[in-house]
């Protein structure tokens, strides 16, 4: 007998929406204050940073920190700086910065992408402090990144310039230190390396970036590398403030459409979809969803699927795009192993629908409530069950853009694009 899914609508929600008119124009004005423009002098050769993590404006900050540099008389250069991911070789995170439109071409720079370090210092707890060799022997480093919530902690510093500094720039060697010792090698150990990195002499300033729920450009700050620490925790501070959430508090089925490293480098954002995953972790208290269901795999992840054991149900689709090498190295350096267990793998979307429903103990099918995202990242957007509309308009940040109506499923069992669900998206 076919299940009766409940009826969905799209909904338009809205979050507040700072943001930055002109993003190279505010790199320039802020890049020309003496004290960050007297950092950079003639001959020097300049290595400026580029991670992972998705940011929606980091060709046009690269290029333009790359105009400012030569401007200056001085000689730049990009290097990779994401720890163990492009599966920790220098050829995978190469292809990482590709799919990111991070090119020699778009930056009008070379890219020099290498996975050896040198030792710089040692922590106060004597943790060996790593940097890409290529930036370590260069004249200064500008370290780029975004400010954002962890997914793994809470804390006064969580993800941003001084991760960059320690994970990104220590490449593998430097992931596995910190990593191997958990929760505080990641919270706690990672501030003190980062900020070794920042006073050791080889970092000229910093370009702290905070983005908004509509994935643009809400703040952007240069910051020397005596005030990073300072600046990290008061920029992460706004980030919180505008970061997106689920349109509900309680979910029984959320479906997620992508699974990325191009979403969150957990594949997807544990602190959007309430789940940690991590042994002697408490989960947090909000949102809580019953079951998670992930469809596919974004193509920018190159099969590294770490994340998706923080699902219970996926497809065979994702399955078959997943690179096992590209994840188990990512998911040993985070030694964090249940968010590389692959769940109940299922046909198609619709087969995994109806899985979820069925163990969604004492509530019929139509009457379960689901919600529907892209991803993590991008959740302006949503399908909500028709049971969940009161309470999601009530929050006076959402719209119905069209419905309720069925579930829209294609000949192969697969939900249709979100985009197909209204000719507003």
């Amino acid at each position: 007998m076919e299940v009766e899914f409940p009826k969905v609508a799209l909904v338009r929600r809205g979050f507040p929406r700072p943001r930055v008119e002109e993003v190279e124009e505010e790199l320039r004005r802020q890049c020309a204050r003496p004290e960050i423009r007297k950092k950079l002098r003639p001959g020097m050769r300049v290595a400026i940073t580029a991670g992972s993590r998705g940011i929606s404006d980091i060709p046009k900050v690269l290029e333009t920190l790359v105009g400012i540099v030569r401007g200056a008389g001085a000689e730049p250069f990009i290097v990779p700086a994401m720890g163990s991911h492009g599966g920790a070789t220098a050829e995978g995170q190469l292809e990482v910065l590709e799919s990111l439109g991070v090119t020699e071409r778009s930056v009008g720079a070379p890219i020099r992408s290498s996975m050896e370090t040198v030792e710089i210092g040692r922590t106060p707890h004597g943790i060996p402090v790593y940097m890409d060799r290529l930036a370590a022997q260069a004249d200064g480093v500008v370290v780029v990144g975004r400010i954002k919530q962890h997914t793994d902690f809470h804390s006064e510093i969580e993800s941003g310039l001084l991760k960059m500094a320690a994970i990104g720039l220590g490449k593998h060697a430097g992931a596995l230190e910190l990593h191997a010792r958990g929760i505080p090698g990641i919270r706690d150990h990672m501030v003190e390396a980062g900020s070794l990195v920042f006073s050791s002499g080889k970092i000229l300033f910093g370009v702290a970036l905070v983005e908004n729920a509509y994935e643009e450009t809400a703040i952007l700050e240069v910051i020397l590398p005596e005030a990073v620490i300072e600046r990290e925790k008061a920029l992460l501070r706004r980030a919180r403030n505008l970061a997106p959430k689920l349109p509900a508090e309680e979910i029984d089925v959320l479906f997620v459409d992508e699974l990325g490293k191009n979403y969150s480098g957990t594949g997807m954002d544990t602190n959007v979809i309430g789940r940690y995953r991590i042994p002697g972790v408490e989960e947090p208290e909000s949102p809580k969803v019953r079951y998670i269901i992930v469809g596919d795999l974004s193509e920018a992840s190159h099969g590294n699927a770490l994340g998706v054991g923080l699902a219970d149900f996926t497809t065979k689709r994702l399955f078959e795009k997943m690179d096992f090498a590209a994840t188990n190295q990512n998911v040993l350096t985070s030694t964090f192993v249940e968010r590389g267990k692959i769940p109940l793998i299922l046909e198609n979307d619709r087969e995994a629908l109806e899985a979820a429903v069925r163990c969604n103990w004492g509530v019929p099918p139509e009457r379960a409530r689901f919600v529907r995202i892209p991803n993590t990242l991008d959740l302006r957007y949503a399908l909500v069950s028709e049971n969940l509309l009161e309470e999601v308009l009530a929050a006076g940040d959402a719209e119905i853009v069209d419905g309720p109506a069925e579930l829209s499923f294609d000949r192969s069992g697969n939900l249709r694009p979100l985009a197909e669900s209204s000719r507003l998206l």
